[in-house]
């Protein structure tokens, strides 16, 4: 496991556009949004949101999360993992940079934009005409 699998994952998230994933709140309810930005930092997949929406105070509070996205090809990937957050000036610049869309709402900086990467992660990588493939990342 390395940043070969790692990009794997990435890969196939970006090639979905739109991902979902799941956060917790209260420690019982479970609250799914849909989410774009995503980057490949550092051999790692970032995400992006703002300081002051309830998922990231969601994510700060249970950091185990999970995503789920569907390909254009019927294939689906179901990501696994912990979020981490990284408040260095660079990792945001570099999100924004790869997430032009963004820079309307946010600036590395602002006191609200926060990226996130995952730590531990596990994906599964199906579809209706293959066995799962499962990713440690």
């Amino acid at each position: 496991m390395g940043a070969t699998e790692t990009k794997e994952v990435y890969d196939f998230l970006k090639e979905c556009g739109t991902f979902f994933i799941a956060t917790v709140e209260g420690g019982d309810q479970a609250r799914v949004r849909p989410f774009g930005a995503l980057a490949f930092y550092e051999d790692k997949i970032y995400i992006q949101t703002g300081k002051k929406k309830n998922c990231y105070q969601q994510m700060v509070a249970y950091p185990k999360v999970e995503i789920c996205a569907m390909n254009k090809n019927g294939g689906w990937i179901r990501v696994a993992g912990e979020l981490v957050p990284d408040e260095r000036l660079e990792a945001s610049e570099f999100m924004l940079e790869q997430n032009p869309s963004l820079k309307s709402m946010y600036a590395a900086g602002d006191g609200n934009c926060i990226v996130l990467y995952f730590k531990c992660g596990k994906a599964t990588i199906s579809s209706f005409t293959a066995p799962p493939k499962e990713i440690v990342f």
